[in-house]
């Protein structure tokens, strides 16, 4: 038996722990049930608990749960759809999560399964950079599945596409600064008439 300051008291009947345990107000909790003779301690059992739920509370604050995200295509998803899809996927790899692209074919689009193919083989170059094929595609009655991982060896910055709004302002004031830095000589001598 160990008391609540921690010190051992040795080995007693069950009867004898619990009148000790009742003399300092404290509750007799068996902590080692498997041992030979079990260990048993005198505390507070309520404080007990809050002690253990605040450990679980922290252990479940480091732990890092990954999902799984998905993403569904048709094998005659467009161009932009694809690409919009690919940089979710790109950002769920990015947060540690997997990934399930399914490809769904509907009525008759079951007869052309090669266009889903594709368009997971052009998911699978697309994401090669930053994920790894957790589960290789396999049909799952008219779905069309594949499950990347995110591949910690490989970066996992996000490339950038070129439909990117920074990019696309930084376009357009280099194009002003062009037209701005064209003095009144300048467009004389390219031929346009000045009045």
């Amino acid at each position: 038996m160990i008391d609540d300051n921690g010190q051992q008291l040795g080995v007693m009947t069950p009867r004898e722990a619990m009148v000790i345990a009742q003399s300092k107000s404290r509750d007799l909790i068996e902590v080692v049930p498997n041992a030979n003779p079990p260990v048993c301690k005198v505390m507070d059992f309520g404080k007990y608990k809050y002690e253990l739920q605040k450990k679980e509370k922290i252990q479940k604050k480091h732990q890092h749960v990954t999902l799984v995200k998905e993403l569904r295509f048709h094998p005659n998803t467009d161009v932009h759809d694809f690409e919009f899809k690919a940089k979710h996927a790109l950002q769920f790899l990015a947060d540690g999560h997997k990934v399930k692209a399914t490809v769904i074919f509907k009525g008759r689009e079951i007869t052309y399964k090669e266009k889903g193919e594709e368009v997971i083989n052009r998911l699978i170059e697309r994401l090669a950079s930053v994920a790894k094929i957790d589960q290789p595609a396999h049909m799952e009655g008219r779905a069309l599945i594949i499950f990347f991982a995110p591949d910690k060896t490989a970066k996992t910055k996000l490339e950038s596409s070129p439909t990117d709004k920074s990019t696309q302002t930084q376009k357009v004031d280099h194009a002003k600064d062009e037209n701005a830095s064209r003095s009144p000589q300048n467009v004389q001598n390219d031929g346009v008439r000045k009045n």
